[in-house]
C-alpha cells in the first residue's frame, strides 16, 4: 500500500487560505485582478493535489491517517491538529475544490461590478479552507474546528450586503440558529471524550463496544444512543434539517455564488459527512438511528411542498436543497452511509449547477429574481437553459444521470430498513420524488419556456442590490459572459455521467470499505441493495419501470399543463386551498414559533437574569451590597479616630497589656493551680 506525503496534503488546505490571506489583507495592493488570480490559483492548486489523493486512494490504496501538528497535552488528552485520508475523505477534498473552483471563476462574472469584490474572494477561499480542515480531520478537535470556521465565514458570507437589512437578519439567524444546533454537537463531543478519554476517531472508534454497554450516568439510557443524538443535533443545525432548518432559505439573502457554494456542495453537507465518518458509534444505537431518519424524512417531504409555491427563482433551489438533504439524512438512517455520501457528491454537482443557472438567469434578467417576470428565455441564453434543464433532470431522478443513481438507491435502502420509521420514510421519500419534478419543471417551463413576460412584468419588484437603471425593464435578456457559462458546462458534465461512472466502486466497491461500518445483520438495507444491482446499465434499463421514475414523469407532466397548457388551474387551486396556500406561504409558521414562542421566552429569561441576576444579585446585593458593609464598618471604626494622642497612648498601652496577659496566661494558670 503507497503512503501519501505529509507536505501534500498539508498544502492543500493551506493553498486556498494563502489565496484568502492575500485577497484579504492585500486587497487594495493587489487589486481586483490579482485577488481573483491568487484566490483562483490557491484553489487550482488545491484541487490538483485533491485528484491526485483521490487517484492514489482510488487506484493505489494509499491511506493516511497521522497528526501533523500537537497543539496542547492534558493529562492523556491529546489535542492536534491531524489528517485522516481514506476514500470518504479524499472524494470530499474533490468535490469541494472541484465546486469552490467553479464558484471562484462564476465569481469574477457575477461579482464584476460590486465594490466589494476583493473582500468576496477573501471569504470564498476561507470557507473552502475551513471546509477542507473538515473533512479532512482525524480528531473531534479539528472537525469542530472546522465545523465552526464554515458557520463564521457563512455569517460573514450571507451578511456580504452590509448594507441590506434583510442581508444582516439572514445572517443572524444563521448564525444563531447554527448555535443551537453547536450545543448539541459540542455536548455530543464531551461525552465521547469524557468516557473514551480520546478526541481521535480510530482511538473512539476501537472502545466503540464498551461505550454501547454504558448507560448515560443517572438514567437507563444508553450513552451511546444520547452521544450519537448530540452529535446529529448539530449536523440538524448545519445541514438544516427540520426544525433548525429555517435559516437556509434565508441565506438566499447572499451573493448567488455563495449559495451554489454553501448551500450546494459544502456547508450544508457537512453534517451528512459528520454522520458517515461517526458510523460506527451510530451502528450500535436503533434509537439515534431511526431518529435521524424521522427527522429526515420530515425534511424530505414538508420542505419539497414548500418548494412548489415559491416564486423567488433562488428559494425554489433552497427548498430544493433542503429536502435533498433530508435525501441523505434518510439514507444514514436507513443505514446506507455510503448511498447518503453518493447522493451528496452528486447533488454537489448538480445543485451547484442550477445556482449558478439561476445566477446567471438573474445577470440576464439584469437582476429580476422573481420568475413570473420571466419566459421564453431559451432563444436569449441557449447555455444557460441546456445547462439548466441537464441539471433539472439529475435533480428529478431521470435514468442515466447522476441524480438517478444517488436517489434510487435511497428509495430502495430505506424501502429494505427495518426500522420502526421506515414506513413513513419510504412515503416521504417516494412522494417527493413526484414533487420535486413538479417544482423543478415549474421554474424550468416559467423561465425558458412560454410566453416572454420581461418585457411588462407582471410582479414588479424594486431594482436588487444596488442595481439601478432607468430602462430597467425594457432590456432584453442577454447570455452572461464566459466565466459565467464555461462553469455552468464544467458542472453540466458530472451532473450527467457522475453517477454511472462512480456507483459501481462507491456503493459496493472497496472505495469506502475502511470509512464506513455496516452491521449488515442488523441493518439489511445495503445487502439488499447489492443483492439487487446487476450493473449502472442495468439499473437505468431496470429504472424506467419503476413507480419512481413514472412519478418523476408525471411530475413534470403536470406542471406542464398546469403552467405551460392551463395556467388558470394554479389560480383556481391557489383560491381554493387558501388555508394550505397560507401554512405553506408562512413556512408552517416555523419562524413565528421561533420568534413569538422561542425568542419572546428567552427575552423574558434574559430580562429575568438582567433585573433579577445581574441587576439585584450582581449589582445590588455582590457589587452595592459590599460597598454598604464597608461603608458600615468604617462609620464604626471612625469613632474611635478621636485625634488625641493620649487616646491613642492608652489605646497601645491597654493593647500591649492584653497582648502581654495573653502570651503569659498559661504560666499564670499553673502558678495559681500550685
Amino acid at each position: 500500500m503507497s503512503q501519501l506525503s505529509q507536505n501534500m496534503l498539508v498544502a492543500v488546505p493551506l493553498a486556498p487560505l494563502a489565496g484568502a490571506i492575500i485577497a484579504g489583507l492585500f486587497g487594495k495592493v493587489v487589486g481586483r485582478r490579482g485577488a481573483h488570480f491568487f484566490t483562483i490559483l490557491g484553489v487550482l492548486i488545491s484541487f490538483i493535489l485533491s485528484a491526485m489523493v483521490l487517484k492514489a486512494v482510488a487506484v493505489d490504496g494509499a491511506r493516511f491517517n497521522a497528526t501533523v501538528y500537537e497543539w496542547l497535552v492534558l493529562g492523556d488528552l491529546k489535542m492536534e491538529v491531524g489528517f485522516l485520508i481514506d476514500g470518504l475523505s479524499a472524494m470530499m477534498m474533490c468535490v469541494v475544490t472541484f465546486v469552490s473552483l467553479m464558484v471562484h471563476i462564476y465569481t469574477i462574472g457575477y461579482m464584476e461590478e460590486d465594490p466589494g469584490y476583493q473582500r468576496f474572494f477573501a471569504y470564498i477561499s476561507l470557507f473552502t479552507f475551513s471546509m477542507l480542515m473538515l473533512v479532512m480531520s482525524n480528531n473531534m478537535l479539528q472537525l469542530f474546528f472546522g465545523w465552526e470556521a464554515v458557520g463564521l465565514v457563512s455569517y460573514l458570507l450571507i451578511g456580504f450586503w452590509y448594507k441590506k437589512p434583510t442581508a444582516i437578519f439572514a445572517n443572524m439567524k444563521a448564525f444563531l440558529v447554527n448555535r443551537v444546533g453547536d450545543f448539541g454537537f459540542i455536548l455530543g463531543i464531551g461525552l465521547l471524550v469524557a468516557f473514551a478519554g480520546s478526541l481521535n476517531y480510530t482511538e473512539i472508534f476501537a472502545q466503540a463496544d464498551e461505550l454501547s454497554k454504558l448507560s448515560f450516568p443517572g438514567t437507563d439510557w444508553m450513552l451511546l444512543t444520547v452521544a450519537c443524538i448530540c452529535l446529529f443535533i448539530g449536523a440538524m443545525g448545519k445541514s438544516a434539517q427540520f426544525p433548525l432548518h429555517v435559516w437556509l432559505p434565508d441565506s438566499m439573502e447572499g451573493p448567488t455564488p455563495i449559495s451554489a457554494l454553501i448551500h450546494a456542495a459544502t456547508m450544508v453537507t457537512a453534517g451528512i459527512f459528520m454522520v458517515a465518518r461517526m458510523s460506527p458509534l451510530f451502528e450500535l444505537s436503533d434509537t439515534a438511528l431511526n431518529f435521524v431518519l424521522v427527522i429526515g424524512a420530515i425534511t424530505a417531504l414538508f420542505m419539497g411542498l414548500l418548494g412548489i409555491i415559491q416564486n423567488d427563482i433562488k428559494r425554489v433551489v433552497a427548498y430544493s436543497t433542503l429536502s435533498q438533504l433530508g435525501y441523505m439524512t434518510v439514507a444514514l438512517g436507513a443505514s446506507a452511509y455510503s448511498v447518503a455520501v453518493f447522493h451528496l457528491m452528486t447533488h454537489a454537482f448538480f445543485k451547484a449547477l442550477l445556482f449558478l443557472a439561476a445566477g446567471s438567469v438573474i445577470i440576464g434578467m439584469h437582476h429580476d429574481q422573481d420568475i413570473r417576470n420571466m419566459g421564453g428565455l431559451r432563444k436569449y441564453m441557449p447555455i444557460t437553459w441546456i445547462t439548466a434543464l441537464l441539471g433539472s433532470l439529475a435533480l428529478i431522478g431521470t435514468p442515466l444521470f447522476s441524480g438517478f443513481y444517488s436517489k434510487d438507491s435511497i428509495i430502495l435502502a430505506v424501502e429494505a430498513s427495518n426500522l420502526p420509521g421506515a414506513g413513513f420514510a419510504t412515503f416521504a421519500v417516494v412522494a417527493g420524488v413526484f414533487i420535486t419534478a413538479f417544482y423543478s419543471f415549474r421554474m424550468y417551463f416559467l423561465v425558458f419556456h412560454g410566453k416572454e413576460r420581461f418585457h411588462d412584468k407582471p410582479y414588479p419588484s424594486p431594482d436588487d442590490h444596488g442595481h439601478h437603471d432607468e430602462d430597467h425593464g425594457h432590456h432584453e435578456p442577454h447570455e452572461s459572459p464566459w466565466v459565467v457559462t464555461a462553469p455552468l458546462l464544467l458542472l453540466a458534465v458530472p451532473s450527467v455521467v457522475i453517477g454511472f461512472m462512480t456507483i459501481g466502486p462507491m456503493l459496493f466497491g472497496d472505495f469506502l470499505k475502511d470509512a464506513i461500518f455496516v452491521n449488515t445483520d442488523a441493518h439489511p438495507a445495503m445487502k439488499a441493495l447489492a443483492e439487487g444491482f446487476h450493473g449502472a446499465a442495468a439499473m437505468a434499463l431496470h429504472g424506467l419501470q419503476t413507480a419512481p421514475f413514472w412519478l418523476a414523469v408525471a411530475g413534470v407532466a403536470t406542471a406542464y399543463y398546469f403552467y405551460m397548457v392551463k395556467p388558470e388551474i394554479p389560480a383556481l387551486l391557489h383560491r381554493r386551498l387558501g388555508f394550505l396556500v397560507r401554512i405553506m406561504e408562512n413556512k408552517y409558521y416555523m419562524d413565528w414559533i421561533n420568534e413569538k414562542i422561542f425568542a419572546a421566552g428567552a427575552r423574558l429569561l434574559g430580562k429575568g437574569l438582567w433585573k433579577g441576576g445581574d441587576q439585584g444579585v450582581i449589582d445590588g446585593l455582590l457589587v452595592n451590597g459590599s460597598a454598604r458593609v464597608v461603608g458600615w464598618t468604617a462609620s464604626l471604626v471612625r469613632l474611635v479616630q478621636s485625634g488625641y494622642i493620649y487616646h491613642y497612648a492608652l489605646v497601645m498601652i491597654v493593647g500591649v497589656f492584653a497582648l502581654v496577659t495573653w502570651q503569659l496566661w498559661p504560666y499564670l494558670q499553673s502558678f495559681l493551680v500550685r
